[in-house]
């Protein structure tokens, strides 16, 4: 099993400690107390992770997609920065450990502090407010000009077919008027 030793040192983070739960089973990767500021690379078979107790303050979007085969998941007692970054990790807890959600608690900004991530409303996250608006503002311009370009071609095409009926009407009339007379002299 020298191979599968070789593969563990390789994907284990140099500041945790890793335990085998099995060949093929995967890991329980135990960083916790390490006075982490970020959260490091893990193996993609992580089964079991447990972070609790650093200084984590926030999980960059992504980082923890590619755990596809956790159960279990250990995150509370760190200083997070509740501010709108915090979206990734609150969205990834839903799908992966709802439990965890509770137990994870904001440290800052002030007015949040103390509260726990599953308690935390859209509005309380206050970036939000000025990120989303405007670009729900860039998409409300987009859709705008896009309708009244519908518009306008609608418009257009609706002219377009009166003119050319008034031009077929004005044909047939001539045609009619130019025979009137003909006749008339027979």
């Amino acid at each position: 099993s020298l191979l599968f030793h070789m593969t563990q040192t390789e994907v284990c983070p140099p500041s945790c400690n890793c335990k085998s739960l099995g060949e093929m089973k995967g890991w329980q990767i135990d960083c916790s107390s390490r006075k982490l500021k970020e959260v490091p690379a893990l193996p993609v078979n992580t089964k079991r992770l447990y972070l609790q107790n650093n200084s984590l303050t926030t999980v960059p979007p992504g980082a923890l997609d590619s755990l596809l085969s956790l159960e279990e998941v250990k995150i509370s007692d760190n200083p997070w920065n509740c501010d709108c970054h915090i979206l990734y990790l609150k969205f990834w807890l839903e799908d992966v450990s709802e439990p965890s959600l509770a137990n994870i608690r904001c440290a800052t900004p002030a007015p949040v502090r103390m509260k726990t991530l599953k308690q935390l409303t859209g509005n309380e996250l206050g970036i939000c407010k000025r990120l989303l608006p405007i670009k729900s503002i860039e998409f409300f311009w987009r859709d705008l000009i896009l309708i009244a370009a519908a518009i306008i071609t609608l418009i257009l095409v609706a002219c377009a077919l009166k003119f050319s009926k008034k031009v077929v009407c004005q044909l047939k009339l001539s045609q009619c008027t130019s025979r009137g007379p003909l006749l008339r002299r027979h």
